[in-house]
């Protein structure tokens, strides 16, 4: 189970400034020291990453944490992802136009939104500029770790709550801050707690292993 010096090393590591360092302290007390049941061994497994691999950057393994513990997380990160794929930015009240359709036109889910906008862009994922009116991509973090790579595919099948299509995982909205340059399919393949699926002669899916 990860511990407290095991957070402290990934906020000494992300180098981040006071202010910054506390707000991160406390959302990733809920993700690595706290979390629920089911990601427990989740949890464990990108702690052993960091450890392991001290190259390993750290904003993947937070991002890979909130999106596989928070859907609210991941569906910003996705709605940010979708709209700035084509000119690198996006305007933040799109995205909070969007998060209301689904969560409710409610002054919570504009505060929760702006919270997991200002967490990616403390996690140098994006800038917020014009007084925080748009968002701007930064430029991708190349992941070229085998386990650090099959470690986030995880997080988004269990974000999406589905099997997602392999073709998909290059480009994936939801995982935009990273580039993942491994050969996916051949990782999946071999991960002890992912799975491949086949519908069709070229439709692959990856799923939990074990799960239905």
């Amino acid at each position: 189970m990860a511990g407290l010096d095991d957070l402290n090393a990934l906020l000494d590591a992300a180098e981040l400034g006071v202010e910054a360092k506390k707000k991160t302290r406390t959302v990733l007390n809920r993700l690595w020291l706290e979390p629920r049941a089911e990601l427990v061994d989740y949890a464990d497994r990108g702690v052993a990453i960091h450890n392991t691999q001290l190259d390993i950057p750290v904003s993947a393994l937070c991002w890979g944490m909130s999106v596989a513990t928070y859907p609210f997380f991941g569906k910003v990160a996705e709605l940010v992802g979708r709209l700035s794929a084509i000119q690198g930015d996006c305007a933040a009240a799109e995205v909070h136009r969007r998060m209301s359709e689904t969560y409710g036109e409610r002054e919570g889910t504009r505060r929760m939104t702006n919270m997991v906008i200002q967490s990616q862009a403390s996690w140098g994922a994006v800038e917020r500029v014009e007084k925080g009116k748009r968002v701007i991509r930064l430029p991708q973090t190349g992941i070229d770790n085998d386990e650090l790579t099959v470690w986030l595919i995880e997080a988004v099948v269990r974000y999406a709550g589905k099997p997602v299509s392999v073709p998909s995982l290059q480009s994936l909205p939801v995982l935009f801050p990273f580039n993942l340059t491994r050969p996916l399919a051949y990782l999946v393949a071999n991960s002890p707690n992912l799975i491949l699926r086949s519908e069709g002669p070229s439709n692959q899916f990856v799923a939990l292993r074990g799960a239905l």
